[in-house]
């Protein structure tokens, strides 16, 4: 398959313009970010070839996974809207595309991802684009990052049938929480702690890959 040949600026400008237009994504940050971003770098070089990186859809990165579909990513981290200086848990690092925009944001990102190829692809690449406020762990996400703990905000990019009380706890007071939940229908759940009080809202109807 011939190589999908990227117009850098022209097809992050159409991808920002998609997410702002049609969307209706107001964070500016998160457009900032998006526009910024090399989309295309993040994805493992073996899946570029006939691959449109910055079209409306996810793509795949290899073991059965993908990198979202850019008004996924942008939807969620304006859902959490972390501001510089907090603490984002991430559950599925991929290929570090949703980690680098988090980090774009100013966030501290700890960010867990199951398949060692594609958390070492992460880290390498995070590392080449100076992204150095990130950590990367190998290990299942369902446990989260105790010793870090309690985060600011935790976002999940693979779905678990409920939402893991190890995740919960490590909320911080005042915190957000979004992911995806569920095996053949899921939805994003949002959670918002306050206090002893776990507030939960579902969201959109969505499609992601197992919590492993």
């Amino acid at each position: 398959m011939e190589p999908f040949e990227i117009n850098l600026d022209g097809d992050r400008r159409e991808m920002v313009r998609l997410l702002e237009g049609y969307y209706g994504i107001r964070d500016e940050r998160v457009l900032r970010a998006m526009g910024k971003i090399p989309r295309h770098l993040f994805i493992p070089e073996a899946f570029r070839a006939g691959s449109d990186p910055y079209g409306d859809h996810p793509c795949p990165i290899g073991y059965g996974q993908t990198v979202s579909q850019p008004y996924i990513v942008a939807y969620m981290t304006e859902k959490i809207a972390p501001q510089p200086g907090e603490t984002v848990l991430e559950i599925g690092t991929g290929s570090g595309y949703q980690t680098a925009v988090l980090s774009e944001l100013g966030a501290e990102v700890y960010s867990i991802e199951v398949v060692p190829e594609l958390a070492e692809h992460a880290q390498t690449i995070l590392a080449e684009q100076g992204y150095d406020r990130v950590r990367i762990r190998c290990d299942d996400g369902h446990a989260g990052w105790p010793e870090a703990a309690p985060f600011d905000h935790i976002i999940g990019t693979c779905a678990p049938e409920e939402v893991p009380e190890e995740l919960v706890e490590q909320l911080a007071d005042g915190g957000r929480m979004i992911l995806p939940v569920g095996e053949w229908i899921q939805r994003l759940v949002i959670l918002r702690r306050r206090g002893d009080t776990l507030d939960q809202q579902d969201d959109l109807s969505v499609r992601f890959v197992p919590m492993i």
